[in-house]
């Protein structure tokens, strides 16, 4: 079945830089106008969508909500593709979190690293993403599904799909950017395409 995944739109996190984690931030000015203009476009150019699920983050379900819309579909929710809780690291702006040293700086070192104050490893959410995607069922009359979700799930998404656990990208999606997967099972190795549609200004590597 074919799959889209998208990263929410730019968040007041985003904008003010700030790791948002699993805080409840929703979308900036910019992010609103972003999703809407992502919305359209990608909806003129996949009229066959028939479901979309989103993490129950107010971000996303903002995003997920202009498609939504346009499609007069429902919005299924999802706890398994939320963004990575990081602790007490949560709601640390950039700037602080550059003098934190409990913080794994290193994007490669991160698999079993478990942020202090009830964190997650990349392999917790790589093992509940890899959960979600075996649960899939083929959306509804053969149609594709939308997936509104974040940018370190999506990293570990990307991972999962292609098979290269406990490696992953260092590369995180920008806010807007669309991955299209023909989806099999998990444990078989995927092709994504990157669509870009839309897209903010990419969230500098080294702060995610």
């Amino acid at each position: 079945m074919r799959l889209y995944f998208v990263r929410h739109a730019e968040s007041e996190a985003n904008a003010s830089e700030v790791l948002a984690s699993q805080v409840d931030f929703p979308l900036s000015a910019k992010g609103c106008v972003d999703a809407e203009a992502l919305a359209s476009e990608f909806c003129a150019r996949t009229p066959q969508l028939t479901r979309i699920i989103a993490s129950p983050l107010l971000r996303a379900q903002q995003t997920a909500a202009s498609f939504a819309h346009r499609t007069g579909l429902p919005i299924a929710h999802d706890v398994r593709i939320i963004e990575q809780h990081l602790g007490r690291f949560s709601g640390m702006s950039y700037a602080r979190i550059e003098s934190e040293p409990g913080y794994v700086h290193d994007r490669t070192r991160r698999w079993e690293w478990v942020p202090e104050g009830g964190g997650e490893s990349y392999q917790m959410i790589a093992a509940r993403v890899g959960a979600f995607l075996r649960d899939l069922t083929p959306a509804p009359a053969d149609g594709e599904t939308l997936i509104v979700t974040h940018a370190v799930t999506m990293r570990l998404i990307h991972a999962v799909l292609t098979q290269t656990l406990p490696k992953y990208p260092e590369r995180i999606a920008k806010n807007g950017e669309i991955w299209s997967v023909d989806f099999q099972r998990v444990g078989v190795a995927h092709a994504l395409e990157t669509i870009f549609l839309a897209v903010a200004p990419a969230t500098p590597a080294h702060r995610a």
